[in-house]
């Protein structure tokens, strides 16, 4: 079957795209660009850097823009998804949800009405074992937002290591945090792994933190 993949540039997106890669032809990324940073559907940060991973994935990529309002984003991503159904003849969709029922139900409403079929890779997936399959595939993986105590800014631009897994796991074990960020507790961006053709290089221009809540900007291309 020939897929289109819901596409942030993180590592749910990513891993799901790996799982179904498997069985399935990926057919094209299909990124929403959201003005509203607290959209209710979309990843935001750095999702411009998107366009740099697919180049390096050597997949298509479908760039639509939504002002990020609520429910009125479902019609933008139904015309991402018509594109992407005239232009490269998409079936179905993989989104990287792991346990957010409210992104889940709204893609699949979507994908019946244009009679594409949703794929959940990760759905339901204990958090530790996405982070380890992260891990055990060798994918580099920055963290580029943090949004929850007691991330510090010295977890903005690090790279999710063995060290820092086990620090977000003792987290949860303590405080119930999630994580691999499904409370929307830290956001990243993926530099290179086995989806990947050519390594994405980044380099952080600027960090903003305040009050356990930070991101970075970046400057990203591709390596040589």
């Amino acid at each position: 079957m020939k897929l289109g993949v819901l596409f942030s540039g993180g590592k749910d997106s990513v891993l799901a795209l790996d799982r179904a890669s498997e069985f399935h032809e990926i057919a094209c990324l299909i990124t929403l660009c959201s003005s509203n940073p607290e959209s209710y559907m979309f990843h935001t940060v750095g999702i411009e850097h998107t366009r740099v991973q697919a180049e390096a994935m050597a997949l298509p990529h479908i760039m639509e823009g939504t002002r990020g309002v609520k429910e009125e984003e479902l019609g933008d991503l139904r015309k991402a998804l018509t594109k992407a159904m005239q232009e490269y003849g998409i079936e179905g969709v993989v989104s990287g949800a792991i346990a957010s029922i409210y992104q889940a139900s709204r893609v699949q409403r979507v994908c019946h009405e244009l009679g594409l079929t949703s794929f959940n890779p990760l759905w339901q997936e204990a958090q530790e074992r996405v982070l380890r399959e992260l891990q055990e595939k060798k994918y580099r993986v920055m963290i580029t937002g943090v949004f929850a105590y007691p991330l510090g800014e010295e977890y903005l631009g690090r790279i999710l290591d063995q060290r820092t897994i086990e620090e977000l796991l003792q987290l949860e074990e303590k405080m119930g945090f999630n994580p691999a960020g499904e409370g929307g507790e830290i956001e990243t961006f993926v530099l290179d792994g086995p989806v990947f053709k050519r390594r994405v290089e980044a380099q952080i221009i600027k960090r903003t933190y305040s009050n356990y809540s930070g991101s970075v900007e970046l400057r990203t291309e591709m390596a040589p």
